[in-house]
């Protein structure tokens, strides 16, 4: 019996190595692709990326910059970039500069003064750019483009530009964000309902360029076309717009 025992358990140690190799992955060849990461492709060349969270602010016409040499003053300049991208460097000529970041505009000067100087060292300081902006539109009391100077939301903007007026759809209150690619991403917001419930942990924060649409209620869409009663039971009437 003793001896059956033995066996048995002997058996079942078996199978279950036998289970175990057969579980495991293979392993992955050198230069070879594990499945759980996505492969370069026609469609993704370069595999998955993480996109950057705080983008560097990029040069646009009209920009102006600080250029200072360390060690060659005699070309030490201010810079405006003019509406074709172009600046107009000391010694070096015409060098297209706009959509650069600033790490990026170093690196551009240098190789352009490599020309004619050894090893130039070079620092940019911006010195007039386009300012964080947001832009309300629609039923607020005063439409306009805003500087975005601190993290703002939503309702924290409409406020910043006078606020809903009697003509304001709060319930509809639409943020517009531009796209990576460009043209606008669009969100919806019940301004209302959070103001409503004092909760506004909804309440979308803003980030530069932004465009906040109040659209006009329907109650005052038709209003024009509603007779306005003197006397009569129909003065009573109260309609609230929304």
């Amino acid at each position: 019996m003793k001896r059956k025992l033995i066996a048995i358990a002997g058996l079942m140690a078996t199978v279950a190595l036998s289970a175990v190799g057969q579980t495991d992955p293979a392993p992955v060849a050198a230069g070879a692709t594990p499945a759980s990461v996505p492969a370069a492709s026609a469609d993704n060349p370069a595999g998955p990326e993480l996109h950057q969270r705080y983008p560097r602010y990029q040069l646009r016409k009209g920009d102006s910059f600080d250029l200072d040499m360390a060690f060659s003053p005699e070309f030490n300049q201010t810079l405006v970039v003019q509406p074709d991208g172009y600046v107009t460097l000391k010694g070096v000529g015409s060098v297209q500069v706009e959509g650069q970041t600033v790490p990026e505009l170093t690196q551009t000067l240098k190789a352009a003064y490599a020309k004619i100087l050894h090893d130039p060292v070079i620092t940019i300081a911006l010195k007039d750019f386009e300012k964080p902006y947001f832009i309300a539109v629609g039923e607020v009391g005063k439409p306009g483009k805003y500087e975005l100077r601190s993290s703002l939301t939503v309702t924290e903007a409409v406020a910043i530009a006078g606020g809903f007026n009697e003509k304001s759809k709060h319930s509809e209150v639409v943020l517009f964000r531009p796209g990576p690619t460009g043209g606008f991403d669009a969100k919806v917001l019940n301004i209302k309902k959070l103001l409503a419930s004092r909760n506004l942990s909804e309440d979308l924060r803003l980030e530069p360029g932004d465009v906040v649409y109040v659209p006009q209620n329907t109650y005052s869409k038709v209003r024009p076309y509603i007779p306005t009663p003197t006397t009569g039971i129909g003065a009573f009437y109260n309609v609230v717009p929304y």
